[in-house]
């Protein structure tokens, strides 16, 4: 039987601040879970029109799916959010693409008409799991040569990117760095983020407080500043703490619905996904990911580069913004690039990351309603790329 598929849009995305990882974070004491409830009822709340009970599955995504973040996450948080028994839900991993991969598989519940409204997210609390801890990699990826050592540590891989392209140099990862701080500060001093950011009462060793910044910013960054940090993943290399994202604990959350629904429910959509892809590179090279990504949705869609107004990009390291740069061909102050600062600045809490850029290009669909098509794209730890491209639903050309 010939089945049509549905236009699957997105009406809503929000996120914590995002706080440094470790003992002298926000969210020390704070569970992630926690955190992953706190975005969902705040983005029901902001959406009133939405019954709980309307809401057909919750993915939610988390690198680390252990202790407070790995209990069929999207079931844990739809529950301890008090969503009604009825709701279902379930967990995603693809690293940095976890929230961008819930929110593909929602999207493709939504298409077939498996659902008709899905909530998307991802959450990590770095400080609570660092990146590898209990991981038990397969000694064979590295004695049989399946992947070579360094892909287990995303700072070396950043420093094999400037290897592969020695004209990506260590000055202009730096400027690019800095440029990505004063337009974060930017975004938080011209309001911005205060329609993205949901502020969070929590527990501190000092007692409590509001988490309500995020706190890598540094508006404050110079290039002299960072050409005096050192470079901790090889001696005379190119990658510092001042041209990366910072270890970081966050959680966002999205609403999807389909047309219809949209329509039925009287919700206001923002966006429409158009198109998706996800690709594999080599796993040293894995910040190379979004290139191929994006070329795959290009290819799909028939939609030109030039046609793009907008590119949220997830930043963790300069280069690998850069490298994309390369790959398709724009210079790195293209105005249209991460608009509102990116992962240096704000942080990257690995699979909450894709709803933070869904809901920063939704806000730049609002302030720039000309523009018809933006992208969403990250690299994946061990060698992969995703991409999402979106149209504005406001686009007024």
């Amino acid at each position: 039987m010939a089945r049509e598929l549905r236009e699957v849009v997105y009406v809503d995305g929000l996120r914590t601040a995002f706080g440094r990882a470790g003992p002298e974070g926000y969210f020390w004491r704070t569970r992630a879970d926690d955190m992953a409830v706190k975005v969902v009822r705040e983005l029901l709340r902001r959406n009133p029109e939405l019954p709980a009970e309307r809401i057909d599955d919750v993915a939610f995504a988390a690198t680390a799916q252990v202790g407070d973040q790995g209990l069929t996450l999207g079931r844990d948080v739809a529950l301890l959010a008090g969503l009604p028994h009825t709701v279902p839900g379930f967990a995603v991993d693809r690293m940095c693409a976890g929230a961008l991969t819930a929110t593909t598989a929602g999207a493709g519940e939504i298409a077939m008409g498996a659902a008709d409204v899905v909530l998307v997210g991802g959450v990590e609390h770095m400080g609570h799991h660092p990146m590898g801890k209990d991981v038990d990699f397969n000694p064979r990826f590295v004695a049989e040569r399946i992947v070579d050592e360094s892909a287990a540590v995303m700072g070396e891989t950043a420093e094999n990117l400037h290897d592969a392209f020695p004209k990506l140099t260590r000055e202009e990862a730096d400027a690019f760095a800095v440029a990505s701080q004063h337009k974060a500060a930017t975004a938080w001093e011209q309001g911005v983020m205060a329609d993205l950011v949901v502020p969070m009462s929590v527990f501190t060793d000092e007692g409590w407080t509001v988490a309500d910044r995020d706190q890598f910013l540094r508006p404050e960054t110079t290039l002299d500043g960072l050409a005096g940090l050192r470079t901790p993943f090889r001696a005379g290399g190119r990658v510092t703490a001042g041209n990366s994202a910072g270890l970081t604990d966050g959680a966002t959350a999205a609403l999807l619905v389909s047309e219809d629904a949209a329509a039925e429910l009287e919700l206001q959509p923002k966006m429409r996904l158009v198109a998706f892809a996800y690709a594999g590179v080599e796993p040293e090279l894995m910040g190379l990911g979004p290139v191929p990504a994006t070329k795959r949705v290009l290819a799909q869609t028939g939609v030109s580069l030039d046609e793009i107004g907008l590119f949220e990009l997830n930043e963790p390291f300069a280069v690998q913004v850069l490298s994309w740069c390369d790959g398709m061909g724009i210079v790195a102050d293209d105005p249209r690039l991460n608009p509102y600062g990116g992962a240096i600045a704000c942080g990257h809490p690995l699979a909450a990351t894709g709803v933070r850029l869904m809901a920063q290009l939704a806000r730049g669909f609002h302030d720039r309603p000309q523009v018809r098509f933006g992208l969403t794209a990250l690299c994946v730890g061990l060698g992969m790329g995703a991409a999402i491209l979106w149209e504005n639903l406001r686009n007024g050309a």
